[in-house]
């Protein structure tokens, strides 16, 4: 995992756009963002049970797997957005980023690769992409999986109060 300032230049979103400002990973928990390494499935069980997550899923996020539909699904998936439960995400293979926002609404972007595993508080504003390999394979744990992309209203959605109350005031 490296987290860095995204630069917000014009471009492909899955290239780095990488400004050079490094994030740490402190920096990172700030934002309520948890970063483990996870070498294997077993490591990922236990932090499961312990965290009380029931539901559990895998998506293969790449061009063979989801068709004609894999640039629809990532231009969506890049869409700012948050959600009413902790996301889990364990990069199984394959490269991506996440972003998500800091406290001066500048994106963090989070490159992980296979092994890393980043946990979004529920309420966090925050994006998807693969990388140039176009490839991803993740475990993911989300009960309530349904993105609410950002807008003036969101900021009265109980779980965005929450987050902004406990991360960004």
């Amino acid at each position: 995992m490296r987290a860095y300032i995204y630069d917000d230049l014009p471009g492909d979103q899955r290239l780095a756009h990488d400004s050079g400002e490094e994030v740490s990973a402190s920096e990172l928990n700030s934002l309520g963002v948890l970063y483990y390494k996870a070498t294997s499935l077993d490591e990922v069980n236990a932090l499961a049970q312990q965290r009380g997550y029931k539901n559990r899923d895998e998506i293969e996020v790449s061009p063979s797997a989801l068709g004609e539909s894999y640039e629809t699904k990532v231009r969506s998936f890049f869409t700012e957005h948050l959600h009413e439960d902790e996301e889990i995400r364990y990069v199984r293979d394959g490269r991506g980023y996440f972003d998500v926002r800091d406290k001066q609404e500048r994106w963090v972007r989070i490159a992980v690769e296979k092994d890393d595993l980043l946990i979004l508080p529920a309420g966090i504003y925050h994006r998807f992409t693969t990388d140039e390999s176009n490839a991803m394979r993740l475990f993911k744990e989300e009960p309530k999986w349904t993105p609410l992309n950002r807008s003036e209203e969101l900021n009265d959605n109980p779980y965005r109060k929450e987050y902004v109350a406990t991360y960004l005031a």
